[in-house]
């Protein structure tokens, strides 16, 4: 649930008290908005809880009911009025005006800080967005499980998950599947914008309103060929979360409808190789191992690429889209030019693995493929990277990251010095005597570099954290000095 007047008001420490009454208390509340200014209107979006001490209403006078009334056009979710700082109670005149313009006005106590308020309200609204999450991926995950029962089993899914009217279609806009079963027709209107998606591509979409419901559609392709289209009709706009789930059946479908038009076989092992990659299909459950019994038989390896799969595969190999780019699943002695034959653009190869670490394996080949990018030449294998931790943090993305951490020292003349500094100290952990020792200089001049140090770097040094991220960057750059 978002957070709402009624729920700060319900929070016993921070004592907020309704001065009009319930009503208005069930609003939500978007963000905590402070502000002294007489009409702060110009600086609010709507749906905010604005807080003020009234500090600026003894020196310059305000019509309290009109500064009311330009907040309850602006559509705030209520007002806070800090007591104890101007003045000792709400005024009168300014409970009168919420009263008047229906905006929920709240006391906040003296003890009372503003920012406490701030910080319970994005409390909630980081705990809705992690619920959120959490809700997305599970319906994901059901819908990906689905999908190896395909097409139908994923439509009838979404319409479950969204309570909504799902219609799967072919290319030529004719019914496929439909969920609720006995779910009616599209409305005639949709038909031409069927037509404009087929022209416009497999990014576009189309939306209409037919009485009180939305539908949505888009068409189901994996290049350029569009092979079907999904609609979905609401009672209302899709939000956030099922918009998320409906690209995600978009892109389930297209691969489903797509593997359709190249066997049954090979549509169930690559589909059941998506959901072990992704995480969706755990090989302990029920009725995998029939399933997992459709990929080549381990041990295999996982090879990514960038690019779109190339030649059709071998038997005994599975290509497969797979985010932007395609994997690979073949035997673990296929040579490196059979893989490369079957997949474009910078190539990456897991160690070898069974089918119960092919998760892990995906991540080895990416971070291979990592490292392929930056070669610019053949096929990187994860056996050939350095391990452990930071062996992860060695990818071009690792190293860009951590010049850009030792950037302002960099920047200075006395920049080696410094970098030579601070690795004297992180490796004394932070005892000057050993470290001056180190570096053969008088403490004093440790001391005066560290403070430059901590000058030019926005961090603090006294945290585990950074002196860990800094270890890091160091060992990095010297790598490559």
């Amino acid at each position: 649930m978002p957070p709402t007047l009624g729920g700060l008001v319900r929070t016993p420490s921070l004592g907020l008290r309704p001065l009009t009454g319930d009503g208005g208390l069930d609003r939500a509340v978007g963000w905590v908005a402070v502000s002294e200014l007489t009409d702060p209107t110009p600086y609010l979006a709507g749906g905010e809880l604005l807080l003020t001490t009234g500090v600026r209403w003894a020196d310059s006078p305000v019509d309290l009911r009109e500064y009311v009334h330009r907040l309850a056009l602006r559509d705030i979710a209520g007002l806070g009025f800090g007591v104890g700082v101007a003045l000792e109670r709400t005024p009168d005149q300014l409970r009168e005006a919420a009263v008047e313009f229906g905006v929920a006005l709240l006391e906040v106590p003296r003890p009372t800080p503003f920012i406490a308020i701030g910080k319970e309200v994005s409390r909630v609204l980081a705990k809705e967005e992690y619920e959120g999450l959490s809700r997305a991926f599970t319906a994901q995950r059901d819908l990906t499980r689905a999908a190896l029962s395909g097409a139908a089993a994923v439509v009838d899914r979404l319409a479950r998950d969204l309570g909504a009217r799902v219609l799967l279609l072919s290319s030529d806009g004719a019914p496929r599947h439909t969920a609720p079963a006995g779910a009616s027709p599209l409305p005639r209107d949709l038909g031409g914008g069927l037509d404009r998606l087929r022209a416009a591509g497999p990014r576009a979409s189309a939306a209409v309103t037919a009485g009180a419901e939305h539908i949505w559609a888009q068409p189901l392709a994996t290049g350029r060929r569009v092979r079907g289209f999904l609609a979905v009709g609401t009672d209302g706009p899709l939000g956030p979360e099922q918009r998320t789930l409906v690209n995600a059946a978009v892109s389930l479908l297209s691969l489903e409808l797509e593997r359709d038009a190249h066997g049954e076989g090979a549509r169930l092992g690559e589909g059941v190789l998506a959901a072990l990659l992704s995480g969706a299909l755990d090989p302990a459950d029920p009725g995998a191992e029939r399933l997992v019994a459709t990929l080549p038989p381990a041990p295999v390896v996982v090879a990514a690429a960038d690019g779109a799969p190339g030649a059709p595969p071998p038997p005994g190999a599975l290509v497969a889209a797979y985010g932007e780019g395609a994997v690979l699943l073949t035997a673990a002695d296929t040579p490196d030019a059979v893989v490369t034959d079957l997949l474009d653009g910078p190539v990456g190869i897991s160690d070898p693995a069974d089918h119960t670490g092919l998760a892990a394996a995906l991540a080895q080949a990416e971070r291979a493929r990592e490292a392929a990018r930056s070669r610019g030449g053949g096929p990187v294998r994860a056996a050939e990277l350095p391990g452990g931790l930071l062996g992860l943090a060695d990818t071009p993305a690792g190293t860009r990251m951590a010049e850009e951490l030792l950037a302002p020292l960099l920047a200075e003349r006395s920049g080696a010095d410094l970098l030579a500094s601070l690795r004297a100290y992180l490796a004394a952990s932070g005892r000057w005597d050993a470290a001056a020792e180190a570096l053969g200089v008088h403490r004093h001049t440790l001391r005066y570099r560290m403070r430059r140090i901590r000058e030019l770097l926005p961090v603090d040094l006294d945290d585990p954290d950074v002196r860990a991220e800094l270890w890091i960057s160091l060992r990095l750059h010297g790598a490559r000095a």
